[in-house]
């Protein structure tokens, strides 16, 4: 049993609170909170579901080398950070990049697009405009700077 004081009432909690909150609350008020946390989790599904968050695996960039691109959510967008990288033969190396942000901002557009974000391009100390487009187990990511465009496609490793 759980015991509890909100506002000085004293409540035991045999029942996940569910009748301390209907005696402090009133019945329409739980009804009315219970409606508001079941149109949050519709709304939030698409969000948790969001198929580019993942491991990506890069093309080998001019220097032959490949990364592995982590993308997360950074607030309701996306982002990706440099988690590892690897020479032609496979091999991990330590550069610069590994743990820094390669790109932040990102916008799901809807089916499988992304735009309207920034992302860094480290070969030439550069940010550009991010887009990014999900086929199956393949991500396009392109970045603009002015009318100049140039990308890659990534790989899911997981």
């Amino acid at each position: 049993m759980f015991r509890a004081k909100i506002h000085g009432i004293p409540f035991h909690l045999r029942d996940g609170g569910q009748r301390a909150c209907r005696a402090y609350l009133g019945d329409t008020a739980v009804k009315f909170f219970a409606a508001v946390l079941s149109i949050g989790a519709l709304c939030a599904g698409p969000l948790l579901a969001e198929p580019a968050i993942g491991l990506w695996q890069t093309q080998p960039d001019r220097k032959n080398l490949i990364s592995h691109i982590q993308v997360t959510r950074c607030g309701d967008k996306l982002c990706g950070i440099v988690l590892r990288a690897f020479d032609g033969s496979g091999k991990d190396v330590v550069t610069r990049n590994v743990g820094k942000t390669l790109f932040w901002d990102l916008e799901s557009l809807g089916g499988g697009k992304y735009g309207n974000g920034t992302v860094y391009v480290p070969l030439l100390d550069v940010t550009a405009k991010a887009s990014m487009e999900l086929r199956g187990d393949q991500l396009r990511v392109t970045g603009c700077k002015g009318k100049i465009c140039d990308g890659q496609t990534w790989t899911r490793v997981r």
